[in-house]
């Protein structure tokens, strides 16, 4: 969470990766993609019911012409963000105190998880929100994550009743009630998680991998004070030509909805993987193209 905004006027230094002039279109003109079904056993613990299959991520943006998503793993992280609900088309993303993100127009669309009601859900805790999110619908037991000063944080512990506490640079341990551990209690451990995690500690986390291997579920990270992250959601992939496209998700500063971006200078929002490129650029960040890792 402890993001500056840097904002980089990319379209006029002419430092695009998105989908250029002439690129594929979102979905073939006059021709209606096959309906989408969402592969069973896949759960989002925060919605008490589960959304229609239309709402979801893979149903509102088709392959962009030409191309098909890349294979996921049944039951794995990828597949997961791939069938991610959706809040209706044309929601706006909010802040976390009701206001509209400034730069609505790159937006594409909302995930349908709340932001929570405190400046803390920013870009790396969004990343480590959905991951919580997700390792919890499999096994609660295997949530965890390191703190900025590297203390392993295990959601296990927390409803056991032990947790941290913070005096200057040290991190102690603590106790608190114990509980069961349910999707509240969740929530509650990510509190302390999003307040002393950040891009610098996740990205001690996580792997890195070479931009040209690009698959669902790795992240585009710039860990430290300025940093910011994005998580790839999706990738697509030409079989004649082997180019690749991918579907961003963030959240920013202050903490905000997560939501799927849509480069400012084009309308789809499938970004062009180009390899060549001296950097990654996104709306509201240009990454390194070494700075992609992956849990």
């Amino acid at each position: 969470m402890n993001n500056i905004r840097i904002l980089l006027p990319l379209a006029a230094m002419g430092l695009l990766t998105g989908c250029p002039a002439g690129a594929p279109a979102a979905q073939t003109p006059g021709k209606k993609p096959a309906p989408v079904v969402r592969p069973a056993g896949l759960s989002y613990p925060w919605q008490a019911q589960l959304g229609p299959t239309g709402q979801s991520l893979a149903a509102r943006f088709p392959a962009p012409a030409g191309c098909r998503r890349v294979a996921v793993a049944a039951g794995s992280w990828g597949e997961w963000l791939r069938y991610l609900p959706l809040r209706p088309a044309g929601s706006k993303a909010l802040l976390y105190n009701g206001t509209p993100k400034a730069r609505a127009e790159v937006v594409a669309a909302v995930v349908d998880i709340d932001a929570g009601t405190q400046d803390l859900q920013q870009c790396a805790d969004a990343i480590i929100r959905l991951r919580a999110e997700y390792v919890f619908s499999h096994d609660p037991n295997k949530v965890h994550f390191h703190l900025t000063t590297g203390y392993d944080f295990w959601f296990s512990d927390f409803v056991a009743g032990k947790t941290f506490k913070v005096r200057g640079e040290d991190v102690t341990p603590a106790s608190r009630p114990a509980e069961a551990p349910t999707h509240a209690a969740l929530g509650r451990y990510l509190i302390p998680t999003f307040g002393y995690a950040g891009t610098l500690s996740l990205s001690r986390e996580l792997r890195p991998v070479a931009l040209a291997a690009v698959q669902p579920g790795q992240v585009l990270i710039h860990g430290g004070a300025p940093g910011h992250a994005v998580l790839v959601v999706d990738v697509a992939e030409s079989p004649a030509t082997h180019e690749k496209f991918m579907l961003l998700a963030q959240s920013y500063m202050p903490a905000q909805d997560i939501h799927i971006l849509r480069p400012d200078w084009e309308a789809s929002p499938w970004f062009r993987v180009d390899t060549e490129a001296s950097i990654v650029a996104t709306p509201e960040w240009a990454f390194a193209p070494d700075e992609l890792a992956q849990f």
